[in-house]
């Protein structure tokens, strides 16, 4: 197996399949209403909404790394507000967040095992590290949302 396959296949359990960890991003989302996405019940901490598109951010800009382009992080860029807490709006941010993750698996696919030694787009990282840090960038704000997900209760 390619190393290339090797990343999706982590980079797909920790977003939607079955992750050694526990429960993969997208299922800790199934079922929670908009209201609660969108509370902040540890004080001081992001809201799940939050998180999702936080999460759904650095896919992107992984994705554009990954081509070579240099992306200029703002922090509107990196934590997109959540501007209307409607059921269709948070329908809507998983959807994006599912989108983002297909857009930066296909990428991915396109990449040859000795492409990932090179550095991604405007970053000191290759391309390799880049794959690693949104695997457990995905896996670190899955325990978040689980974490908040049971301070709701």
């Amino acid at each position: 197996m390619s190393e290339i396959k090797r990343i999706l296949d982590q980079m797909d359990r920790a977003f939607s399949g079955d992750a050694w960890h526990g429960p993969a991003l997208l299922s800790l989302l199934d079922g929670l209403s908009a209201e609660d996405a969108s509370k902040h019940p540890v004080a001081g901490a992001h809201s799940i909404w939050e998180l999702v598109h936080h999460t759904a951010a650095w896919k992107a800009i992984a994705q554009h790394r990954l081509r070579g382009e240099t992306v200029q992080v703002t922090t509107e860029r990196d934590w997109p507000p959540v501007w209307e807490a409607s059921e269709v709006a948070w329908k809507r941010s998983i959807e994006n967040l599912s989108e983002s993750h297909l857009r930066l698996r296909k990428v991915t696919e396109e990449l040859d095992d000795h492409e990932l030694e090179g550095n991604a787009g405007g970053s000191d990282d290759s391309r390799y590290v880049l794959l690693h840090g949104v695997i457990q960038h995905d896996l670190y704000h899955a325990g978040q949302i689980a974490i908040l997900k049971k301070a709701l209760r």
